[in-house]
């Protein structure tokens, strides 16, 4: 239930003492301009990496929406389950997470991104569809085309599955290729993604 998931997340919250959450607002005080995903992933959320962290963005467009967000809504976003709703919900309703915040407008720090909903996405290239990059490729690094994935409204996954909808596959692609042809997934190498969708402003 509700309460026993506010439980879950507080005890990662409480792991964020004092002086770490200091050394957090120091470190991004110091990058203001960097952009609200960056910052999210940088928090020390417990099981908010640079994945969710982009989701999270994309769904909410400011850190005091995200702040504001109750476990229900943030639960409602693709991708975030219970675990980790109850992780950023605890975080935000803790003193160490609400004196970050605090902390964070005080010296400017707010960056913003504008909010996606799957509504606004339609219509896109990749609207609907989740991509896994594997391997090593040459005109993108991997965040350059995780983020430019994103931009044509697809989701960039860290792991294949059968909802996976194709897997674009580089030099040395290893046990993500394999899965991806054990599924039966669709697996395309850069050139054939280039040619289907470009290279944006993200590639080499």
């Amino acid at each position: 239930d509700l309460e026993n998931l506010e439980r879950r997340g507080e005890k990662s919250s409480a792991r964020i003492g004092r002086k770490n959450a200091e050394k957090i607002v120091a470190g991004l005080a110091a990058a203001k301009s960097r952009s609200l995903e960056r910052l999210l992933a940088g928090l020390g959320i417990r099981h908010v990496g640079t994945t969710v962290a982009r989701i999270l963005a994309r769904r909410f467009g400011s850190l005091e929406a995200l702040a504001g967000a109750s476990v229900e809504e943030l639960e409602a976003v693709d991708e975030v389950g219970e675990a980790i709703a109850a992780s950023v919900h605890s975080f935000f309703h803790s003193e160490a997470g609400r004196r970050i915040v605090s902390s964070l407008r005080e010296v400017g720090v707010d960056p913003r991104c504008e909010p996606r909903t799957p509504e606004a996405e339609v219509g896109l290239p990749l609207a609907g569809k989740t991509v896994v990059v594997t391997g090593t490729l040459e005109r993108f690094d991997r965040r350059g085309i995780e983020q430019y994935i994103v931009q044509l409204g697809g989701k960039a996954s860290g792991s294949v599955s059968r909802k996976t909808s194709f897997v674009v596959a580089g030099r040395d692609a290893g046990g993500k290729l394999e899965k991806a042809r054990e599924l039966g997934v669709e697996v395309m190498d850069e050139a054939q993604f280039v040619a289907r969708y470009g290279t944006g402003s993200q590639g080499r």
